[in-house]
């Protein structure tokens, strides 16, 4: 018998099911993957790599003769109940062989869509190494990070059972089975590792945006400290000037201020042809 319910609906089917799965999944919850005496339970958060959300659990409880599936919310189990109606189009398949398919269906567009979300990564970086690099950045880098979290979170969930499965501590699964699992545990341990590169990529991404903002923070900072030596100066020179005494060069010679104005100039000038001698400006 095939089967997929709500997890509040797992009574309807206690009769097809051993009594052990009540009090385990009650008592200890549910792991990724237990090999009990006469069953094997599978446990995952459930994630649409291609639209996003939050995750939900599905509950997998496979025995000799029956294959349910229990979701704990109405989108998980829509989108199990679709997949499983596709498997048995051309006819009832057999409990392993769905099981398998299932999960092979999981990881369908997987790698394009991990790819398109590498490039759009490598795109962002060009635009902080450029200097372009708009205020809503840090934005989408953590947008990026919080993805990647998920990604591997459901892809470590679901390398963990295909590795405890292979074991079939029970003998619950055929020979043909396990292998078929052990090649999805290949490329589920693929897809892990494809995120954790992206997820050194996006902190190098963080770390590259974090040097440009003190790049122009270093830049900003250069410009008041250029403007304070020029006008530094000037403010000693006008100081000096503006002191009430009598005998002030200004009051004795009608060149004073033009010659105090042209000082200033010159000096002023030269501090520019200073700071670009040295490539300050």
């Amino acid at each position: 018998m095939q089967a997929v319910l709500l997890w509040k609906d797992m009574a309807q089917v206690a009769d097809k099911m051993d009594p052990a799965v009540f009090q385990y999944v009650g008592e200890r919850q549910t792991e990724s993957f237990e090999a009990l005496e006469h069953f094997d339970l599978l446990a995952f958060d459930w994630y649409d790599v291609r639209k996003g959300g939050k995750s939900e659990k599905v509950l997998v409880y496979l025995d000799q003769e029956d294959l349910f599936f229990f979701c704990r919310d109405e989108a998980a189990a829509q989108y199990v109940r679709g997949a499983v109606q596709e498997l048995n189009a051309g006819g009832v398949t057999d409990n392993q062989q769905l099981l398998y398919r299932f999960f092979a269906g999981l990881f369908k567009g997987d790698m394009a869509y991990l790819e398109k979300l590498e490039a759009k990564i490598n795109e962002g970086e060009g635009i902080i190494l450029e200097g372009r690099a708009k205020d809503d950045a840090p934005r989408r880098i953590a947008a990026w990070r919080r993805e990647l979290l998920r990604l591997k979170r459901y892809y470590e969930q679901l390398n963990a059972i295909f590795d405890e499965m292979g074991d079939n501590d029970n003998g619950l699964l055929r020979e043909d089975i396990l292998g078929r699992m052990t090649v999805l545990g290949r490329r589920t341990d693929r897809y892990l590792q494809k995120v954790c590169s992206l997820q050194e990529l996006v902190a190098q991404l963080r770390e590259a945006y974090q040097s440009q903002l003190a790049i122009q923070q270093n830049d900003l900072m250069r410009v008041f400290t250029i403007v304070t030596v020029l006008f530094l100066p000037l403010t000693l020179i006008t100081g000096w000037f503006g002191m009430n005494f009598v005998n002030m060069p200004e009051l004795q010679s009608e060149w004073g201020y033009p010659a105090i104005i042209a000082a200033s100039v010159l000096l002023v000038a030269g501090l520019l042809w200073f700071f670009r001698h040295k490539k300050w400006l």
